[in-house]
């Protein structure tokens, strides 16, 4: 079992990297396993919104690169380089073919439990946080889950020694048209939530600095 202190010595370990080592590549078998990480993450009624797109192509990665200030050196430089899309409202919404697909043929749920979920799911929708009644609202909340599988690869990658650096520095019209153009995105389905970028450091980072916990814990 991995130990408490290898968990922190892992968190004090990862760092936003901004240059990687671009003579180091990360191995077939350690990037399996952080997509892996990202795959059994959770999501909001285990609907999984989300499509990893691993960028190694270095052409479709220079395409890229106009439109992504937050990127330049890593775009360049990382070994494996993802791109996180999100579902769209419309496959979101509890009558669309996408939900019925995930809770029939995915989670395999009873017809009746399909029925009581897909309930539970519109009112939540409707009524929870009032999702549906914004189109933009709808789609960054299926963004926000996908950081939950974000946050969950750069932990494992951290854990067996691998950097990385989460961005949003991103024109997301002009990004998602490269997308479309290449074929690589369904505008249909699919739009851009973030993007993240996985390698070995060049420079070894400042000291990591974080508020003391408590300034941001309370108990009550």
């Amino acid at each position: 079992m991995i130990t408490k202190n290898e968990i922190l010595s892992a968190m004090q370990f990862r760092h936003a990297t901004k240059e990687f080592d671009s003579s180091k590549k990360i191995t077939d078998s350690d990037f399996e396993f952080i997509l892996e990480t990202g795959r059994l993450s959770p999501s909001s009624y285990g609907f999984e919104p989300w499509q990893f797109v691993v960028v190694q192509n270095h052409e479709i990665r220079e395409k890229l690169r106009p439109y992504a200030s937050g990127a330049q050196k890593q775009l360049s430089t990382a070994s494996h380089f993802v791109l996180i899309l999100s579902r769209l409202p419309k496959d979101m919404v509890a009558d669309s073919d996408y939900i019925k697909y995930m809770m029939e043929e995915v989670q395999e749920l009873p017809q009746e439990i399909v029925q009581a979920k897909g309930t539970t799911y519109d009112k939540f929708l409707r009524t929870g946080f009032r999702l549906q009644e914004n189109e933009r609202v709808m789609f960054e909340w299926s963004c926000r889950q996908t950081y939950l599988a974000l946050g969950n690869m750069m932990t494992a990658a951290a854990l067996i020694g691998i950097d990385s650096c989460p961005m949003e520095g991103f024109e997301s019209d002009n990004i998602e048209k490269v997308l479309i153009q290449e074929g690589i995105m369904d505008p249909e389905h699919f739009g851009i939530s973030c993007m993240v970028a996985f390698g070995y450091r060049l420079h070894e980072p400042n000291k990591k600095t974080r508020q003391a916990a408590e300034q941001i814990i309370r108990w009550v």
